[in-house]
């Protein structure tokens, strides 16, 4: 075995020039998948960490029914005082949850005192939300140096676009008009602490206001009502394992009338990023594909021409008593080695690529989002990339090599 892989090796370079040709396009192909995938897991994930970071959190838990009127945010199907605090305690007794923030999501009306528009309202403890959401406070332009109270009671933080609509500035007085699930309609008057910024542009309508606040002028009384409970985990790589998890205890409890209470969901049930992140993996299969192509076309472009230049050589050998499978085995090995010595070398190359562009640091901005890629790999993915080359590199030599194999000595011998 050992003197077939030294004469497969030293076939190869018989043609250096057309081998050396052959193992740039296999190497181009790998070096291609490689920083791509890179590129582009790194841009989803930077998204997936800006959205989850500023205001989805990992996993929500909202009232059974409540994702599907999501858009209208009902204030009629809340979690009481008694329910949140079963949650909390399942929460809390997972050892991967970082950390946890309770809202109010509720729509309002917002006025100046001269004109008047629609605001969207999100109503958190401070502390808490800082800590499940990092980011958020960044995303808001105010004179705190301490995050963990961007929002305080009898404040109110609103969005770039109504702030300007508005003629809104840090430290004026605004009135909230909402009405609570009973129909009633109620009032009150906050300063404006901050300005924020959409994560997905300048178009978002959503502020922020201290949930003491919202239970006041909701009129929430009898009981905190929240309408969900945000989740950041320690570990996002194991948010299914961690969303199972959650599911199967909270899923649990039951509503009056038997019938599962609540619903737990991911940031991918919650953003439309979703898609974008699904196209993204589409498209690294496809350039996956490509690459098996080009791998295809090339080796078997390249056996084909060895197999017709050598019928002589292939007969001369046949004819001294070499069995067809020796034959065979030859001009695997050839692809073989071909294979394995050209997506090393652009597994080596495209690992080079990816240091210096962590290096480089690749910054633009995506909407309102600043991202910042550092395009990684990990060693499962090179060696599943070589492992595919190499594959596809014997399967192509397959054909050009049987028929090597079955050529007669006559007629090889023959051949002109």
């Amino acid at each position: 075995m050992t003197n077939i892989f030294k004469i497969g090796l030293r076939n190869l370079f018989r043609y250096k020039r057309r081998t050396m040709l052959t193992a740039s396009l296999i190497a181009i192909g790998v070096i291609l998948v490689i920083v791509f995938a890179g590129i582009a897991s790194s841009f989803k994930n930077e998204i997936i960490g800006v959205l989850t970071n500023s205001n989805l959190a990992d996993i929500q838990i909202h009232t059974k029914g409540y994702l599907s009127s999501m858009d209208n945010l009902p204030l009629d199907m809340t979690m009481n005082e008694k329910a949140t605090g079963v949650i909390k305690k399942i929460i809390k007794s997972n050892d991967e949850v970082l950390a946890f923030s309770e809202r109010i999501r509720f729509g309002a009306a917002i006025s100046n005192f001269i004109q008047t528009t629609n605001i969207r309202l999100t109503a958190v403890y401070p502390d808490m939300e800082n800590t499940t959401c990092p980011d958020l406070p960044k995303r808001i332009k105010n004179k705190k140096n301490d995050p963990s109270k961007f929002i305080e009671k009898g404040e109110i933080v609103v969005p770039v676009n109504i702030a300007k609509g508005l003629q809104l500035k840090i430290g004026g007085d605004v009135v909230l008009v909402a009405n609570n699930k009973n129909g009633s309609v109620n009032a009150t008057t906050l300063i404006v602490s901050g300005i924020s910024e959409n994560v997905l542009g300048p178009t978002g309508k959503d502020g922020y206001i201290h949930l003491d606040d919202a239970t006041e002028l909701l009129q929430n009384y009898d009981g905190k009502e929240i309408t969900e409970i945000a989740i950041k985990l320690k570990d996002f790589n194991k948010l299914d394992g961690v969303y199972e998890e959650l599911s199967q205890e909270i899923l649990t409890i039951k509503n009056q009338q038997g019938k599962e209470a609540f619903e737990v969901s991911t940031w991918e049930q919650l953003s439309p990023f979703t898609s974008i992140a699904k196209i993204v993996d589409l498209l690294i299969v496809v350039v996956k594909i490509v690459l098996i192509s080009i791998v295809l076309v090339s080796i078997l472009n390249l056996m084909m021409m060895s197999v017709y230049e050598r019928v002589r050589e292939i007969g001369t050998i046949a004819a001294i008593g070499t069995p067809p499978g020796k034959i065979l085995s030859l001009f695997l090995v050839e692809g073989f080695s071909l294979g394995v010595i050209s997506s090393i070398a652009g597994s080596i190359i495209a690992l080079l690529i990816l240091l210096i562009l962590n290096l480089v640091k690749l910054n633009f901005t995506f909407g309102r989002m600043d991202i910042s890629l550092a395009p990684t790999t990990n060693a499962a993915e090179v060696v599943i990339t070589i492992l595919i080359v190499v594959a596809i590199s014997v399967i192509s030599t397959l054909q050009p090599a049987i028929k090597a194999s079955r050529l007669e000595p006559v007629d090889a011998l023959r051949h002109v």
